[in-house]
């Protein structure tokens, strides 16, 4: 009967161990994964970080675009309006001329409207130099975009 009792003992012996070694191992097992978790958590962080990054850094971009995209029509515009007032301009000027050629005026009047014909042609020149300035902006901002 000892025999059995002490055979018994070293199996209860053996079979905790086993046990302990078990959840030993299972322990390990559980501090792997968590340090796994970690580890991919951290990752993730670091990957949405560089996400957010790009994303501010397109949108910063986008609204640089869309700001040059602007000042580009607005110089296509001025320069459309400058050129639509050289034609006026011009058209003024030959309207007074053929009213002078064609029409009996006095002389005095005919002084008056050479007159405005000259301050019509300085205005013309005048946006002209605008006109060769407005188109140098347009390039710039061309060449920008």
């Amino acid at each position: 009967m000892e025999k059995i009792f002490k055979t018994l003992v070293v199996l209860l012996l053996l079979n905790s161990q086993s046990f302990f070694a078990q959840q030993n191992q299972n322990t390990a097992q559980q501090l792997e994964l968590q340090k796994a978790e970690i580890q991919t958590q951290k990752t993730l962080k670091e990957n949405y970080k560089k996400l957010d990054d790009k994303i501010d850094s397109l949108r910063k971009e986008q609204k640089e675009l869309e700001v040059k995209k602007k000042n580009l029509e607005k110089s296509e515009s001025n320069l459309k309006a400058t050129k639509d007032k050289i034609e006026k301009l011009e058209l003024t000027n030959q309207k007074i001329e053929n009213k002078i050629n064609t029409t009996s005026v006095s002389d005095e009047e005919i002084q008056k409207q050479r007159i405005k014909t000259k301050e019509n042609e300085v205005n013309i020149q005048k946006l002209k130099l605008t006109q060769i300035t407005q188109e140098r902006e347009l390039e710039k901002a061309m060449s920008t975009i």
